[in-house]
């Protein structure tokens, strides 16, 4: 699926925004880009074993972030969700704080789900309606919980 040119100047945008919230330590970029709050993901690369990092807006239900593997409507899910299943101990960033989280992935046949949906689906102006709208495959949210 080719990008269009809106979309490649947002992913660009996108990669400034981790680049400002990993420098800053934080200080900067919890809530840059159009005040949805972000957190910073931080993983062990699957197949690498190396550090991996991502800039994800999340939703909360209690104690547990709520991030959302839609890789804009493709396909394919986003790498970050299959090195949580190999790996789903990981920690994040909201923030300045770091915090060490076991991650939990959901589909729509989890109890949760629909709940969840509307939590993150809301703080996001609908984006992953859209989003599900452009794939065949069953986005997944993934609640991450301290540990």
């Amino acid at each position: 699926m080719a990008l269009s040119r809106i979309e490649q100047v947002g992913l660009q945008v996108l990669k400034g925004h981790q680049w400002l919230y990993e420098k800053t330590g934080g200080k900067v970029g919890h809530k840059l880009l159009f005040g949805n709050p972000t957190l910073l993901l931080h993983t062990v690369g699957a197949r690498t074993g190396q550090q991996r990092t991502n800039a994800l807006t999340y939703g909360r239900d209690g104690d547990a972030w709520l991030v959302v593997a839609s890789n804009g409507g493709a396909p394919k899910a986003p790498a970050w969700l299959h090195n949580l299943r190999a790996n789903p101990d990981a920690d994040i960033n909201v923030g300045p704080r770091r915090t060490p989280v076991r991650a939990r992935v959901t589909l729509p046949d989890d109890p949760d789900y629909a709940r969840r949906w509307e939590i993150v689906n809301g703080v996001n102006a609908n984006r992953y309606t859209a989003y599900q709208k452009r794939t065949t495959r069953q986005i997944p949210i993934v609640e991450l919980r301290p540990r």
